[in-house]
């Protein structure tokens, strides 16, 4: 019996130069690869009284294009990150930062998400924050007995990283836990592995909270998902949209999300949803479960928009009578309007297996809301905080407390370079010429650049120029500069494409002070209805003095910031006219003084007569970058060499 066995244990020598070809093949292709699968839990995980966590790499592929360039080749990659409760304690609402350090640019998160929900593509080469999904708490091992799906939580990475040349494993600069009282060392790194046990800091001290939720957070829109009935498969919530902003505003808004676990919207009540779409529910698990439903005028989409209803419908017993609902999607900030800063709609939501119990409930994630020409807003995830509190519908004294509640909290962002929808542009009673908005000020996505320069100033306009729409003011901007002999690019700056413009007109300046005048441009075919318009000045922030064709008002909280919104019958900001040759904006306009009382050495023809902030709904404008100036040669002064002046003088000053 041995001696048969004896062939299968002696291996010939071509069994052994092939296993040995694969483990070198191996070697090789992991310096391509760096790993091919997540290790088990160290040693110090196994021991961690706490909270482990720990960062994985896993594999990695060069991308197309290939370059010479080590530092600007992009590799896919993909990783797992992982947060395990060793402790005794729930961990509410855990956060783990990693602090990436190879330009790393995030296509796709799982188990978890950004905090800050950044949309994918998303950039998070100096490091970001993960926070759970829908269940944001790890529960302990005591509790759930050892059942991970509770106490662990899993996120899968995949996303392009730079410039790191195998056999160098990118790894990331650290990893902690951020959520308070707890401390964490400098992680282990162990090849393609980093980790750390991250405990309880005895040093913290514990503020004691009445509840055991999250604290209601501020921002510019707040956003409550208040559940208010709930039976086995199905709850009615209640969302309610507060706008918190000065300058915050939304018009004919539209709101989006998520849903994460099959569910549906069944019934709505003071919005709609722009789809019914109910082929998704037919085909899927809602159709298996709901086998009798009648899903004919039922929204079953992942991510559904909704819209506020129009006035008219707040009245209607099926689609209206809810407080705060049927304004036309109209949010207005406080200081104009608090009757209009918010807007609340209804829904019945139901579920689906495996949630049929009434504690089961989660609310959607990735909200976005949008507005028409109104600032861009980025929500964060929902957070669990403390019931709200409602009037009871009887009339009785008597308050409703919601079953449960979410809080998703919405900022306004500043738009990036070439992606305003507003823009303005400067004039003076010195000088004859129009400083016009920036090229492509809006975007140039759809201009055609073989007959224009994206990258090319703007050229300067008569004043009467800026009563017609681009195509025509071209021809003004060409016979403005032969006249004035100014140099005629080859190819002529491409468009703004903003669909609202303003003119700041310095009007005067005397010793006592000065005054400008302001126009509004609607090249839209909408009526903008109770308009503003929000201005910022950094040297003369205390001048306003008054408005005589607007309503104005100072905002001393936001750096003195001037408000201005038209009278009583002069609130429409009505559309472009096309019945006309050229086509007529809309347009409103009022002269606007300022006093020097407070700032006796400004110098208006040096810039300090013109904004440096301008907002007009909420959406702020961009500016040139240059004034006009009263030298009669010399046209305009550009931002960027006034500050190289101011630069030579500071190193003049240095020297001497």
């Amino acid at each position: 019996m041995a001696t048969t066995l004896l062939p299968y244990l002696s291996p010939s020598p071509s069994l052994v130069a092939v296993i040995a070809v694969f483990f070198l093949s191996c070697a090789i292709l992991v310096h391509e690869c760096e790993g091919q699968q997540a290790k088990a839990l160290p040693p110090a995980g196994e021991t961690c009284s706490g909270i482990f966590i720990s960062y994985d790499f896993l594999t990695r592929k060069k991308e197309y294009p290939h370059v010479k360039n080590v530092t600007a080749q992009s590799w896919a990659f993909n990783s797992t990150a992982t947060v395990l409760n060793t402790g005794k304690e729930v961990v509410k609402a855990w956060k783990l930062f990693i602090e990436f350090q190879h330009d790393e640019i995030l296509v796709s998160v799982g188990g978890g998400n950004i905090e800050e929900a950044t949309e994918f593509p998303a950039s998070v080469g100096n490091g970001t924050t993960f926070v759970g999904g829908s269940v944001p708490d790890l529960d302990t091992a005591i509790n759930t007995a050892q059942d991970l799906s509770q106490i662990q939580a899993i996120i899968q990475l995949i996303g392009t990283q730079f410039g790191v040349k195998p056999p160098t494993i990118p790894m990331p600069k650290t990893i902690k836990l951020v959520n308070d009282g707890y401390k964490c060392p400098k992680p282990t790194t162990r090849k393609s592995s980093m980790y750390a046990c991250c405990k309880k800091d005895p040093k913290f001290k514990v503020t004691l909270k009445k509840t055991k939720f999250l604290a209601r957070q501020k921002g510019d829109l707040l956003i409550s998902y208040d559940v208010t009935q709930v039976f086995e498969n199905n709850y009615m919530v209640q969302v309610k949209m507060e706008n918190e902003h000065y300058l915050g505003r939304l018009d004919h808004w539209n709101l989006t999300w998520e849903w994460t676990r099959g569910e549906f919207i069944y019934s709505l009540k003071g919005a709609f949803t722009r789809e019914i779409d109910s082929g998704s529910c037919i085909s899927g698990e809602a159709g298996k479960y709901y086998k009798d439903m009648d899903f004919s005028m039922i929204n079953c989409q992942i991510n559904p928009i909704l819209s506020d209803l129009p006035p008219e419908k707040y009245n209607d017993t099926e689609l209206g009578k809810i407080p705060n609902c049927c304004k036309n999607g109209t949010l207005l900030p406080v200081i104009m309007d608090p009757s209009k800063s918010k807007s609340v709609f209804t829904m019945q939501v139901f579920k689906i297996p495996p949630d049929l119990n009434k504690t089961s409930i989660f609310p959607p994630e990735k909200w976005k809301i949008t507005g028409i020409l109104n600032p861009n807003y980025k929500c964060g995830l929902p957070r669990r905080v403390e019931p709200a509190r409602f009037p009871d519908s009887r009339g009785l004294e008597a308050t409703v407390i919601a079953i449960s509640s979410w809080q998703i909290v919405c900022n306004i962002t500043k738009p990036a370079k070439g992606r305003s929808r507003c823009c303005v542009s400067f004039s003076a009673y010195y000088n004859e010429s129009v400083i016009p908005c920036n090229t492509c000020a809006c975007g140039c996505e759809n201009e055609n650049t073989r007959k224009c320069n994206p990258n090319s100033p703007a050229m300067l306009l008569p004043p009467e120029a800026l009563l017609v729409p681009f195509k025509n003011r071209s021809q003004k901007a060409v016979a403005w500069a032969k006249l004035k002999h100014f140099t005629i690019p080859k190819k002529l700056p491409c468009a703004d494409h903003c669909g609202v413009s303003i003119n700041w007109h310095v009007v005067s300046d005397f010793k006592g002070g000065w005054s400008a005048r302001l126009t509004l441009f609607n090249w839209l075919s909408t009526n903008f209805e109770d308009w503003f318009t929000a201005l910022q000045f950094k040297k003369t922030p205390r001048g306003y003095d008054k408005a005589y064709s607007f309503n104005g008002t100072t905002i001393p909280t936001l750096n003195h910031t001037v408000f201005l919104q038209g009278i009583l019958g002069s609130n429409y900001l009505i559309a472009l006219d096309n019945s006309t040759k050229p086509n007529v904006p809309g347009k409103q306009q009022s002269v606007i003084s300022f006093t020097k009382k407070y700032s006796p050495n400004i110098r208006i023809a040096k810039g300090d007569g013109f904004p440096s902030k301008v907002i007009f709904n909420g959406e702020e404008c961009s500016l040139p970058t240059r004034f006009p100036v009263r030298s009669g040669n010399q046209t305009s002064v550009d931002l960027a060499y006034q500050l190289l002046l101011l630069a030579l003088a500071f190193t003049f000053t240095q020297l001497l």
